[in-house]
């Protein structure tokens, strides 16, 4: 089991990193020690309650957010895996692909694409997550340093607060996107 100081370590780090601040920065904003700071990311010390809350106003992110472990960064179910249901009374079988969080907001979009440039996206705002379900043809989908293959029926999810890249590989490759954010 993970220790929470080293939950609260990467958690700090990476909001830290995802803001573009440095560790001079955050500690000044914070009131805090830069030292301080190096070790708290480092996964040492025993920080009350009040550093932390001081941390988390200077990245302005909600306390919770320094509990959360890093999340798998890509998640990709092939047609015919997952969790299923099936019906009694209809040829109707259902798999599940994702839940939506509490509180998460979810836009959803069809993709009409066609081989030739690729979009390659910025990073969304914080937390965002994206999920791809291919449903014709062929695409190269997910964070621009691992992207993966999908054919129609494949899912994936990544988080979209991260570059990340569609690519179609045939021609009139359509996906349904569903951007979450939270």
């Amino acid at each position: 089991m993970t220790q929470p100081i080293a939950i609260i370590a990467e958690a700090l780090m990476r909001e830290r990193q995802r803001a573009g601040l440095s560790l001079a920065e955050v500690a000044r904003r914070a009131g805090i020690a830069k030292s301080t700071l190096s070790q708290l990311e480092a996964a040492n010390g025993n920080p009350s309650l009040e550093t932390l809350w001081a941390l988390c106003v200077a990245l302005d992110i909600p306390f919770a957010r320094l509990m959360e472990p890093q999340q798998n960064s890509t998640q990709v179910i092939r047609r015919g895996e997952g969790p299923t249901v099936v019906a009694e009374m209809a040829n109707y079988t259902a798999a599940l692909l994702a839940t939506c969080p509490p509180g998460a907001r979810r836009d959803i979009y069809l993709l009409t694409t066609q081989p030739g440039a690729d979009r390659i996206s910025q990073p969304h705002s914080p937390g965002s997550v994206e999920h791809i379900i291919i449903t014709q043809g062929r695409a190269l989908v997910g964070l621009t340093e691992a992207p993966v293959e999908l054919y129609a029926g494949d899912y994936i999810c990544y988080p979209g607060d991260r570059p990340h890249i569609f690519q179609a590989l045939e021609p009139d490759t359509l996906a349904v996107l569903v951007s979450e954010q939270n």
